[in-house]
């Protein structure tokens, strides 16, 4: 069974680009306006982006089983031109 930090670690992968950086950044400690700067958004927003990236972090951390896993959709950018999506 992975440990807590690997399925952490694992779910950050998962999330876009801006949310999961915005995150790790948080957790490095960086100043709040530096975390806006490299986000390009404002401080005021900064607040709620954290709490989209922690429900998307809650999200992507849930293991996906049962037919609910089974939902997807092909996409045209893997190897042999498929690639299954989350619908």
């Amino acid at each position: 069974m992975a440990d807590e930090g690997a399925i952490r670690e694992q779910a950050l992968r998962a999330l876009p680009l801006p949310y999961s950086l915005a995150l790790r950044l948080r957790d490095a400690g960086v100043a709040p306006e530096v975390v806006c700067e490299y986000l390009s958004v404002e401080e005021s927003a900064l607040d709620g982006f954290y709490r989209i990236a922690e429900a998307k972090l809650a999200a992507a951390s849930v293991p996906r089983t049962g037919p609910s896993a089974a939902l997807s959709v092909p996409a045209a950018d893997s190897p042999g031109g498929r690639q299954r999506r989350r619908l």
